[in-house]
């Protein structure tokens, strides 16, 4: 989480701008915090002639699919402003030289998810939180599930 794939015109960007987009993208997911490793950016050439949009060919077209997993998006505000945030990033790219464009984001099943054949540890958890700092998959032991920090048990409450 997550999986950006940029479909794009040939030449459209430079091995610089590649580098440069995928470290903006990754660096926003990063302050959620989540692992940096988590963000996978794939570029695919669209060869001039085959892209197509409303039926009329369209050479200066760049479409952003993203997967995202490791977290969801609860409620209109906050998806609104997510995808104003990753609008945001990608506009340098983008708006600014004269490309249509359109994103749209997929927000898989947390649990039908791996990296190295390691489920990832729940949001804010000790393993999480270490994942983070190492920057890599690694195993973990059912105590660092635990939230990381303090934590209340409510009195009272049952479940």
């Amino acid at each position: 989480m997550p999986l950006w794939k940029v479909y794009h015109p040939s030449g459209a960007f430079s091995a610089e701008d590649k580098q440069e987009l995928a470290e903006q993208i990754t660096s926003v997911y990063a302050a959620v915090p989540i692992p940096r490793f988590y963000a996978v950016v794939i570029f695919e050439e669209v060869v001039k002639g085959n892209c197509f949009v409303g039926g009329v060919r369209n050479d200066k077209f760049i479409r952003f699919k993203v997967d995202q997993i490791a977290r969801t998006l609860p409620g209109p505000i906050i998806r609104e402003w997510w995808m104003r945030t990753l609008d945001d990033v990608i506009a340098p790219f983008v708006k600014e030289r004269g490309f249509d464009w359109e994103i749209s984001i997929d927000e898989t099943p947390f649990d039908l998810w791996s990296l190295q054949g390691e489920l990832p540890p729940p949001f804010e958890s000790i393993a999480e939180k270490r994942w983070v700092e190492e920057n890599k998959a690694s195993p973990y032991t059912y105590p660092e599930k635990l939230p990381a920090g303090h934590f209340l048990l409510t009195p009272g409450v049952t479940g």
